[in-house]
């Protein structure tokens, strides 16, 4: 059981992560990948990954085991920001939490290959990295945020009417079926016994598409607590058509413009660099594309110092989704496509 204790300020600095988090999606999915889970929903996703998957993210399966232990530094706070963010924060972690936390690993499991190099903190090391998590996102779960930001967005929805119903108390006992509020503590069923004192710091409650079982907290009670619970997911949300919706995407947009939405609902907040960067193109021609998806309604930029970020609009996101009607301006008609001790996946077998 993990016991997480609230004080009275706690309670008032509950925060409900504003959308899927890419950095515990990637942990997560990691898990599902390396696991032998036969739930109908991960089956088919699992199986397809694991014969196609970029060699070159394939050591991220070392750090990630489906039971036990993953390092926190996999998942950042900043991750909720973007992929991209995640990646910069997770790259800066200090060389001796880097150690500390692969030596917990360490004892748990054989390390793979270079896990030395990462743990002194090489730059030739950290850079790989980055390249694995980025190949691995891209690949693994970009073709797909829109139904893992749909089955996010309705748990949000199912929160946000629970709380309105009966405040705190009813959000905290509506999280999932393993959890039970009695307050101060919320009882969370864990496989080790432990306790997560909040002591004023509040919690960050994250709804993830690919947690399993049971919810899931960082080790570290030093880090921004955060509790990470698993979402009610539909048969088939992971079924290969979000890829044949991207080929549609494409013929009426253009690959590269289709491929600059998908990057930026991938990353929530997105800069031109940003977008040039994942798609190796150059800095003006991804401020190209950036402005006919604006222009088209389905994009929207905002200034920030000397920055312009972009995200999706309604539009964007029902364009992605598949969604009808939908109506984009210049398009012809009927061409839209449709803990504390440890952390652990007690969902994985």
């Amino acid at each position: 059981m993990l016991r997480i204790h609230f004080s009275t300020a706690d309670l008032g600095r509950i925060h409900l992560a504003p959308g899927p988090d890419p950095a515990w999606e990637a942990l997560l999915s990691l898990h599902v990948l390396g696991s032998c889970d036969e739930d109908p929903v991960m089956r088919p996703w699992r199986r397809r990954m694991r014969d196609t998957v970029d060699p070159m993210a394939r050591p991220l399966l070392g750090l990630a085991p489906p039971r036990g232990y993953s390092p926190d530094f996999l998942t950042p706070a900043q991750g909720v920001d973007g992929i991209e963010s995640g990646i910069e924060m997770i790259l800066t972690t200090p060389r001796a939490r880097l150690r500390a936390e692969l030596a917990v690993l360490g004892r748990q499991r054989r390390l793979p290959p270079g896990v030395g190099a990462l743990a002194d903190g090489r730059p030739e090391a950290l850079r790989g990295l980055g390249g694995a998590l980025r190949r691995y996102h891209r690949q693994a779960l970009t073709p797909y945020w829109p139904q893992i930001r749909a089955s996010v967005e309705a748990d949000r929805e199912q929160r946000a009417r629970a709380f309105l119903a009966g405040g705190t108390e009813r959000l905290l006992g509506s999280l999932h079926p393993t959890i039970r509020w009695e307050p101060p503590v919320l009882l969370v069923a864990y496989p080790v016994d432990s306790e997560l004192r909040l002591e004023g710091r509040g919690l960050r409650l994250v709804p993830s598409f690919f947690c399993r079982g049971t919810p899931i907290a960082l080790r570290d009670t030093t880090l921004p607590p955060v509790l990470v619970y698993p979402v009610a997911r539909a048969i088939g949300a992971l079924d290969p058509a979000p890829a044949a919706g991207g080929d549609r995407l494409a013929r009426l947009l253009g690959r590269t413009r289709a491929a600059t939405l998908y990057t930026i609902a991938d990353a929530e907040h997105t800069t031109g660099n940003e977008i040039a960067r994942r798609l190796a193109i150059s800095p003006a021609s991804a401020s190209e594309h950036a402005t006919v998806l604006r222009d088209a309604g389905l994009i929207q930029s905002l200034r920030v110092r000397n920055t312009t970020r972009h995200t999706l609009t309604r539009l964007g996101m029902e364009l992605l989704e598949g969604r009808s009607p939908v109506v984009v301006p210049g398009a012809v008609p009927g061409a839209v496509p449709r803990v504390p001790a440890a952390r652990q996946d007690a969902g994985c077998p």
